[in-house]
């Protein structure tokens, strides 16, 4: 199989390590964290096992309870689709690197429009603030010369927690929208509109707006293709519309500070390449910087590393854009930082057995 970090990054040792994780240990691996990412890590679990690795035990509670359990060292890693501030990591002792890129993507549930449904960032907005209330608006209309648009009224369903999904979106918004910076900005729960419906994690949302005639949600692309739901076009910075895919997340990465500095800090929404998706997230593991117990952070630490080597096939498996090379380089620094108390470094621990 073909892994993208063994040559030029990690050399001999990962490359050695790669397919040969140590025996499986009892208890395993603890995570908690994002649910747009839960897709990715069971299919990672479930290989990684079968390569006999440790199991993973992932509890997809959402972004900011995974943050939480991680500062409260009750897992050995969290997971999180917004990247903490620099100065916050400092303050907790915590190591954030990304995992995989995804986006978000709006999905609706209409019948016999006759085409995929374009919106651009400024309706979305509106929609979101309850301000576009059925189908058949004009703005909507203007958009889709020739969709049989309904004249059902418009059911927008929302994340009721704090959420990575929502901060993307809300992110994405407030640079196309001025009405939505000023009334939410960025933040992971606005206060959504009355009669909204508002669940809780991204298979809540899916099943809301599966179970909802006229619907329009938002949700981590790995959940439109396992659930069939029908994603909404958008138009990206350039003003042409385009499609939520793995190809759109990674023309989006490419043209970032991701993969021109290293910095992981930027956002991907609206990012300027030519086929970027509006909306591209990455998805982050958060690990201590300083380990309490180092043999188990090793074990976690190697399943990253092991995840990283086989990032192509098991990203395009769970429908997420594996991270390009250059930036699994810069990754492997923030992993490779990690130390016991003692000051050994256990990143670089983690490539031997």
């Amino acid at each position: 199989m073909k892994t993208s970090l063994s040559k030029g990054v990690l050399g001999l040792c990962l490359g050695a390590m790669l397919g040969c994780p140590p025996a499986a240990v009892a208890d395993g691996i603890r995570g908690a964290g994002s649910s747009a990412a839960a897709p990715a890590y069971r299919l990672w679990a479930d290989e990684y096992l079968k390569a006999g690795g440790e199991a993973l035990d992932y509890d997809p509670v959402g972004s900011g309870a995974g943050m939480a359990r991680i500062r409260q060292r009750q897992v050995d890693f969290g997971a999180s689709d917004v990247m903490a501030p620099r100065s916050e990591l400092a303050r907790d002792g915590l190591v954030m690197f990304p995992t995989a890129v995804s986006g978000v993507v709006p999905v609706v549930n209409l019948r016999r429009l006759g085409g995929a449904l374009k919106l651009n960032g400024e309706v979305l907005a509106r929609i979101f603030l309850g301000e576009i209330t059925v189908w058949n608006a004009a703005e909507i209309a203007a958009l889709n010369p020739g969709l049989a648009l309904p004249k059902d009224p418009i059911r927008v369903v929302c994340r009721s927690d704090v959420s990575g999904t929502t901060h993307h979106l809300a992110d994405y918004l407030s640079k196309v929208s001025p009405a939505w910076k000023a009334r939410f900005g960025v933040v992971g729960r606005p206060v959504w509109p009355a009669g909204f419906t508002a669940v809780k994690g991204s298979s809540e949302v899916s099943q809301a707006v599966r179970n909802t005639p006229g619907a329009i949600g938002y949700i981590d692309y790995s959940y439109v293709v396992e659930d069939a739901l029908t994603p909404v076009q958008l138009a990206a910075a350039n003003g042409r519309y385009v499609a939520a895919s793995p190809v759109s997340f990674r023309n989006a990465v490419v043209s970032s500070r991701w993969f021109t500095h290293g910095d992981f800090s930027e956002s991907l929404t609206q990012m300027p390449g030519d086929g970027a998706w509006p909306i591209t997230m990455g998805t982050y593991a958060v690990v201590p910087k300083v380990a309490a117990e180092p043999e188990r952070a090793v074990r976690t630490l190697r399943f990253f590393m092991w995840a990283y080597g086989h990032g192509d096939a098991l990203a395009r498996h769970a429908k997420f854009a594996a991270l390009p090379e250059k930036v699994q380089a810069s990754a492997f620094r923030e992993l490779s930082s990690v130390t016991g108390r003692n000051g050994e470094p256990l990143g670089m621990n983690a490539l031997v057995r």
